[in-house]
C-alpha cells in the first residue's frame, strides 16, 4: 500500500463524508470526496483477483505438492480459512487494522500498534461511505482478501501433520494478534508505528510475506518433522495442479500489486509492469540455478521461482521501475532457490512446501531492496525528500527485523498455548493414514 493513498485514512474519516481544515494561510474547506467509477471498477476487479489467488490458486498450488492422501486436507484448510477470516474481518478485523482513532503522527501510543474497535461490526459503513474515490465497502473487502491469503500461506509449512481444529484456532488467534497489528502499524497512516518510521511496503512484503513466512517457519519447528522425513521420499503427487495454481497466483497478483494503488492510474500501471518483469526474471533465475545445480530444469522449480518473484516485488511494485524489478527478480529467484534447497537441507527443518524459503526469504529480499530500487538513480519513483538510499535501506531493515521478531515470538506463544489446550499434531496413525481420511472422512481420488 502506498503512503500517498493510505494517508486518506487520516484526512478522511472512514465514513468518508466529512470535511477537514487545510492550513494554507487561511483555512478553507477541502472538496467533498466523490466516487470515481473507473477507480471503483478497477478495485472491484482487483478484489476478485486477490480472492482468486487463495481459492482456487493457492489451494491448487499447495494441493498438488502434497501426497495424494493429503490433497483434500490442504484444499479444505485454504477454503475454511477464507470463510473464517471473512467473518472475523467484518466483526473486528477491519477496525483493528484500519481504525485511526487516537493516532497522531510522531506520537507512539497504544493506537500506534492497533486500531480501536470503533469500526467493529462495520459500524459507520454505509452504501455512500468513501475511502478516497472508492466505496468503503470495496476498500474493506479488498483488504479482507489480503487478510485471507496471509494465514492461508502458512498452511504450506505444516502441511500433512496439523489437526484441523488446531489449524482453525491458530489461524483465528494469529490473525488477531499478529496480522492485524502488523497491518495497522504499516498501512494505517500517520501515527502507525512503521508508517511513521517511513517503511515502504506498497502491497505487503512485511505485512503478508515476511509475516507468513516467519510464522510458517516457527510452526514447522514447533510441530516437528513429518513421519519419515527426510529419509522417506515425499514427492508432489500432482504437479499439474501446482502449475495451474502457480499460474492463477501470477494472474491474481496483478490485483494484489496493481490494485494496491487503489486507483486506475499510472501507479497501478507501473505496478502491473514491474510485477510481470520481476516474476518472469525470478522464474528464469530459479530454473537456470536448478538446471546448473541438478542437471535438469523442473516444473516445480520454475513455478516456485515465479512465486518467489511475485513475493519479492510485492513491497517494491509501486516504487521501483522495470529495470529495478528485473534485478530484484533475478536476485530473489537465486536466493529463494538456495534457501529452499541447500539451507533447508543444511538446517534439517521440515517446511513441507517451502513457505520459509519462498515467502520469508523472498519477502525479506523484497522488503529490504525496496529501499534501493525506489531511488531515482535506480529507475524508481524516488525517496522522500532528504532521505538517502542508505537511510531508506536502514528503515527497511528495521521494519523487516521488527516484523520477524514480533511474528516469531507471538507465533511461538500461540502455538504452544494451543498445543497445551487441544494439541497441535495428529496422531502417528492418522498421519500414516493421511489427513483426508483421518480428519475429513473423504478421499481426493477414488481409484
Amino acid at each position: 500500500m502506498n503512503h500517498n493513498r493510505l494517508s486518506l485514512l487520516r484526512v478522511l474519516p472512514l465514513a468518508g463524508l466529512s470535511l477537514f481544515p487545510l492550513a494554507l494561510g487561511a483555512q478553507e474547506a477541502a472538496p467533498t470526496p466523490t466516487l470515481d467509477a473507473g477507480n471503483t471498477a478497477w478495485m472491484l476487479t482487483s478484489t476478485a483477483l486477490v480472492l482468486f489467488m487463495t481459492i482456487p490458486g493457492l489451494a491448487l498450488f499447495y494441493g498438488g505438492m502434497v501426497r495424494a492422501k493429503n490433497v483434500l486436507s490442504v484444499l479444505m484448510q485454504c477454503f475454511a480459512i477464507t470463510a473464517l477470516v471473512s467473518v472475523l474481518w467484518v466483526v473486528y478485523g477491519y477496525s483493528i487494522a484500519f481504525d485511526t482513532t487516537g493516532m497522531e503522527q510522531g506520537v507512539v501510543n497504544f493506537n500506534s500498534f492497533v486500531g480501536s474497535l470503533s469500526k467493529a461490526f462495520m459500524a459507520g459503513l454505509t452504501r455512500d461511505s468513501l475511502v478516497g474515490t472508492i466505496p468503503e465497502s470495496v476498500f474493506a473487502t479488498f483488504q479482507m482478501t489480503f487478510a485471507i491469503i496471509t494465514p492461508a500461506l502458512i498452511v504450506g509449512a505444516f502441511a500433512e501433520r496439523m489437526k484441523f481444529s488446531a489449524m482453525l484456532l491458530f489461524s483465528a488467534v494469529w490473525l488477531t494478534l499478529v496480522y492485524l497489528p502488523i497491518a495497522h502499524m504499516v498501512w494505517s497512516g500517520n501515527g502507525g508505528l512503521m508508517w511513521d518510521w517511513g517503511v515502504l511496503d506498497f502491497a505487503g512484503g512485511t505485512v503478508v510475506h515476511i509475516n507468513a513466512g516467519i510464522a510458517g517457519f516457527v510452526a514447522c519447528l514447533v510441530l516437528g518433522k513429518r513421519k519419515g522425513y527426510p529419509t522417506t521420499a515425499m514427492p508432489p503427487h500432482n504437479l499439474t495442479y501446482t502449475l495451474i495454481g502457480a499460474s492463477m497466483l501470477w494472474v491474481g497478483w496483478f490485483g494484489f500489486n496493481a490494485g494496491s494503488a487503489v486507483a486506475a492510474d499510472g501507479s497501478a500501471g507501473m505496478a502491473m509492469l514491474t510485477t510481470q518483469v520481476a516474476t518472469a526474471a525470478a522464474a528464469l533465475a530459479w530454473m537456470f540455478a536448478e538446471w546448473l545445480s541438478h542437471g535438469k530444469p523442473s516444473v516445480l522449480g520454475i513455478a516456485s521461482g515465479a512465486v518467489a518473484g511475485l513475493v519479492a516485488v510485492t513491497p517494491a511494485s509501486g516504487t521501483c521501475g522495470p529495470m529495478g524489478a528485473l534485478l530484484l527478480g533475478l536476485i530473489a529467484g537465486v536466493l529463494c532457490f538456495l534457501a529452499s534447497t541447500r539451507l533447508k537441507r543444511a538446517l534439517g527443518y521440515d517446511d513441507s512446501l517451502d513457505v520459509f524459503g519462498v515467502h520469508a526469504v523472498g519477502g525479506l529480499v523484497g522488503a529490504i531492496l525496496t529501499g534501493l530500487f525506489a531511488d531515482v538513480s535506480m529507475g524508481g519513483k524516488g525517496l522522500a525528500e532528504g532521505v538517502t538510499i542508505g537511510a531508506q535501506l536502514w528503515i527497511q531493515i528495521k521494519g523487516a527485523l521488527f516484523t520477524v521478531i514480533y511474528t516469531a515470538v507471538l507465533s511461538f506463544i500461540i502455538l504452544k498455548v494451543i498445543d497445551v489446550l487441544i494439541g497441535l499434531r495428529v496422531s502417528e496413525e492418522e498421519e500414516t493414514q493421511g489427513l483426508d481420511i483421518s480428519l475429513h472422512d473423504e478421499r481426493g481420488y477414488n481409484l
